[in-house]
């Protein structure tokens, strides 16, 4: 940031200061304009590749390819994106410092300094996906699930707490804080970086598929994989395609009834249909003056249901004012003003439209009532056609022509043995009597996730319900398994203030911690007899959340149909305790007279929730909740931890391993050569996610994974989850491809973690068999369809293919962010031609593959593959090679990126100690 690309370089003078800018209008004086024309998204990465002009990395025909984005058409070029900074949650960022600490030792080991390495960015790890809802509807909940989280994760905090101290540019917000992408909207964004006396716009990257939520604040930033992340946390840019824009426009307002999760299930369902995948997706038009940040944050939030890289909101007047709602400095709320406003990056109502690639429109005066499921959220349903819906998917999706019999839940013996009523009986019921359930029971209730619980309107309706429905008599049915998990504790505080959590509490929404928890799967088990009903009936099970995915087999094992909803909504369906209700007509229960009562009884107008949160909320709660966020509680500030520049590697933990990455590793890479006698792994077909791939939720007991953790004395009670371990290879590894619902095709008719090894025939694990591939070191493969690699960011579905052996995965087609993860693992990603798949081309998987590849490797260049079947028969076929960049090139060619990074440092560490003067 020392050029004057374009004469770019100036002043600004603020009130309180003055800083160092990069003018994006020397552009259009430099014949690159009109610049007002282009996206505010796009501007921002013009702006970035502008100051980054360093004619290595970023040179100055960069910055002409941005400035000349053609909207009908973007030209199909590489740039490079430097973002701000980096955030990690932890189940993804244990791995990235793992990762880090297991570079520091291989730079010692190849006589290296250590202290080389480190974030060059800020990076800021927000611990939110350890807490699971294991106690709810009591008092207790929120500090027993505290308790149990720092006994299963002690040895992960002690290894964070240690990065925290050894690496520079690296915070960390300790656990029961919030969800990383609230934390990062409420507190870590500032808008504007500052860096040297030079301002820029705030911009990041996160290894979590939900960070676009900053999107809302104005901020350009997404989710990428841990592999990626760690490039840029250690300076590595983001090279991306030039990417098409689609223009949203936004006009009216929310209806009496609507909500912020009913728009943004609609915008979903529209962009999916519209087809953004791989895009950007810009908001404008006379919507967004009335429309607060919270909403924008809430539809942000939800850009990888609906397929985008991003869903942006121009910085305007209401991200002024969130800014100081919030309790940010007043410096900050004046850089942000005067830098925008300088540099045509704020948006009013009198802004041009910028031109986009494709436009489409809602007026949110249309948005009804909504809900999304039972496996995807994109699939709305209109609130008054949900039990419409409900039966038919349950004859269609589910298989059932009619519901099933009810099944009684039998009595636990004690509260403890069941937790389903909470401090009331435990089942059957509170009075007395037998308690049965049927297909559409709802057993699980949760106001959950970063999607809707940053958002007031929505936690303040869900309060404002409940406080309608204590005072008319309801209860929650004692089959549902309630719980609230605010995205930081700013929640509490106005929920309390505003009078709310007494009835929240009666209903059994009791807070059970701050963080992510049903949406990921931390839902935790459901009560026994619960479980048993559902075995004993093989009953369709049902589950309501305010969260963004609802994936088949995410929310928990027992759960088949999963809605995604309001939080109000959600304590809605916990009295009714089924999905086959019209809420529009049947009532919820009766009040304490024995009249009926109807949703519409109990529900909030706007003014009550306005009302309510103008009352409730002020700036000062988010200014005393984090002044001492990076204290975290009792149990974290407890934590001794270790410390040094070298991490101390136990053998004996299960928790935190050593990666074999960089062991043994040689200062030069071999040239890259062909892939011989290659055999298939494993075989599946379209629309493998992540959740397929990578290893995720409970670890079964007589998994390769479960196995291997009772052999180092780790009972099973004391497994933990797979993203609590993902700072052990040895248990990822054995988890990779073990979803109980995987299809491998080799084992036609098997469900989950089995293959063919063969050589022989034999079927037994993915694990087993790629140990005794690996033994008589024979390459592996994947063959794939269509969007292999869709969901979350997972890096494991990256690091444990390649630890698997896997050396190449040719699909029909990838999902961004995992191909570029194989890469990044060095692993090859190469695609069928169009029209060319297994099928076509006669391919079974048991074939023996030879992929031709050698030192002079473009990117996206035709790559010949020969597969020889047992008969003897040769399949010689052609694909793409999707190492889409140069640097990509180079990434495969030293085995991954990190391995590129680490070489890299060590030869300028080498130069430094030659050459006193560097």
């Amino acid at each position: 940031m020392t050029g004057n690309a374009f004469g770019s370089r100036s002043t600004l003078k603020t009130s309180h200061g003055d800083y160092t800018i990069f003018r994006l209008d020397a552009l259009e004086k430099a014949g690159l304009g009109p610049i007002d024309k282009l996206p505010y998204s796009i501007r921002v990465l013009l702006e970035a590749c502008l100051r980054n002009v360093d004619d290595f990395i970023v040179n100055e025909e960069h910055v002409k390819e941005v400035a000349q984005w053609k909207a009908a058409k973007p030209k199909e070029v590489e740039i490079p994106f430097m973002p701000g900074r980096v955030v990690l949650q932890d189940f993804t960022g244990v791995p990235a410092v793992v990762d880090l600490a297991a570079l520091r030792a291989a730079m010692v080991r190849m006589g290296g300094d250590p202290k080389k390495i480190n974030p060059l960015v800020q990076c800021d790890l927000v611990i939110d996906h350890s807490v699971q809802v294991d106690e709810f509807a009591t008092a207790t909940a929120l500090q027993r699930n505290i308790d149990i989280e720092f006994e299963r994760n002690m040895e992960r905090y002690q290894f964070l707490k240690w990065g925290q101290k050894a690496f520079q540019n690296f915070r960390v917000v300790p656990p029961a804080t919030g969800i990383v992408h609230q934390v990062n909207l409420e507190y870590l964004a500032t808008v504007v970086l500052e860096k040297n006396g030079v301002a820029y716009p705030d911009s990041l990257v996160g290894t979590d598929s939900h960070t676009t939520m900053i999107n809302g604040l104005g901020v350009v930033g997404w989710g990428v994989g841990g592999i990626e992340a760690e490039a840029v946390m250690l300076g590595q840019p983001i090279y991306m395609l030039m990417p098409e824009v689609v223009g949203f426009r936004l006009t009216g307002q929310l209806p009496e009834g609507a909500t912020a999760t009913d728009m943004v299930l609609t915008v979903t369902q529209m962009l999916r249909k519209h087809g953004v995948v791989g895009k950007f997706v810009e908001f404008f038009g006379p919507g967004l003056d009335a429309m607060s940040l919270a909403d924008r944050a809430t539809i942000a939030n939800m850009a990888p249901e609906y397929g985008a890289t991003i869903g942006f909101f121009p910085v305007d007047h209401e991200t002024l004012r969130y800014l100081e709602r919030t309790g940010r400095p007043r410096a900050v709320l004046d850089l942000v003003e005067s830098y925008y406003k300088e540099q045509g990056l704020f948006r009013t109502p009198g802004s041009p439209d910028p031109i986009f690639t494709s436009t489409l429109e809602l007026d949110l005066s249309v948005v009804q009532p909504s809900m999304a499921g039972p496996k995807r959220p994109q699939d709305r349903i209109l609130l008054k056609d949900m039990k419409t819906n409900w039966r038919k998917d349950l004859a269609g999706a589910f298989g059932k022509a009619e519901a099933s019999k009810p099944v009684e839940i039998k009595a636990a013996q004690s509260i403890s043995d069941s937790l389903i009523a909470g401090d009331d009986p435990p089942v059957p019921g509170a009075n007395g009597g037998p308690v049965s359930i049927t297909d559409g029971a709802v057993v699980i209730a949760a106001i959950t996730s970063c999607t809707n619980t940053s958002n007031p309107s929505v936690m303040i309706g869900a309060g404002l319900v409940a406080k309608k429905a204590v005072a008319k008599g309801l209860t929650r049915k004692p089959w549902v398994k309630s719980s609230l998990a605010p995205g930081s504790r700013v929640v509490t505080d106005y929920l309390n203030r505003a009078g709310l959590t007494p009835h929240l509490d009666a209903l059994g929404f009791q807070t059970v911690g701050y963080g992510c928890t049903t949406c990921i799967g931390n839902s935790g088990p459901l009560p026994e007899p619960v479980a048993q009903a559902i075995v004993d009936g093989n009953l369709v099970a049902t589950s309501v959340l305010s969260g963004n995915r609802n994936f088949e087999g995410r929310v928990q094992q027992h759960v088949k149909a999963n809605y995604l909803a309001s939080p109000p909504l959600v304590v809605a369906y916990a009295l009714a305790g089924t999905t086959d209700i019209d809420l529009d007509t049947e009532p919820l229960g009766n009040d304490t007279k024995g009249e009926p009562v109807f949703l519409k009884d109990i529900w909030p107008t706007q003014k009550e929730i306005s009302d309510a949160i103008a009352k409730s909320m002020s700036p000062d709660m988010f200014v005393r909740e984090y002044s001492h966020a990076a204290d975290g509680p009792p149990e974290w500030q407890a934590i001794a931890g270790t410390t040094g520049d070298l991490y101390e590697w136990d053998k004996d933990s299960t928790y935190i391993q050593e990666p074999p990455f960089f062991v043994d590793m040689p200062a030069v890479p071999k040239p890259i050569g062909s892939i011989k006698n290659a055999r298939v792994l494993v075989s599946v077909a379209d629309s493998v996610t992540t959740d397929h791939i990578s290893p995720a939720g409970n670890i079964k007991k007589d998994s390769p994974a479960g196995l291997y953790l009772q052999k180092h004395g780790v009972k099973p009670d004391d497994f933990n989850s797979y993203g609590a371990r993902r700072g052990n290879d040895r248990v990822m590894t054995r988890g990779t491809f073990a979803n109980i619902r995987l299809k491998n095709l080799l084992v036609p008719g098997v469900e989950g973690n089995a293959t063919k090894f063969l050589p022989t025939g034999e079927q037994m694990s993915i694990f087993d068999a790629s140990v005794k591939y690996q033994a008589a070191s024979i390459p592996l493969m994947v063959l794939a369809g269509k969007e292999y690699g869709t969901g979350s960011s997972r890096d494991w579905a990256a690091k444990g293919t390649y630890l698997l052996g896997v050396r190449c995965v040719i699909a029909e087609s990838f999902e961004r962010i995992h191909r570029s993860n194989l890469v990044g693992m060095g692993v090859l990603p190469l695609q069928f031609r169009e029209g060319e798949n297994r099928e076509t081309l006669g391919l079974d998987g048991t074939e023996t593959f030879e992929v031709a590849l050698n030192d002079s490797l473009k990117p996206r260049q035709a790559v010949e593959v020969t597969a020889t079947k047992t008969d003897g028969d040769v399949v010689h076929f052609v694909t793409t090679c999707r190492i889409d960049t140069p640097v990509e090139v180079e990434y495969y060619r030293n085995g991954g990126i990190m391995h590129n990074v680490l070489r890299s440092l060590l030869k300028s560490s080498s130069e430094a100690a030659a050459d006193p003067a560097i």
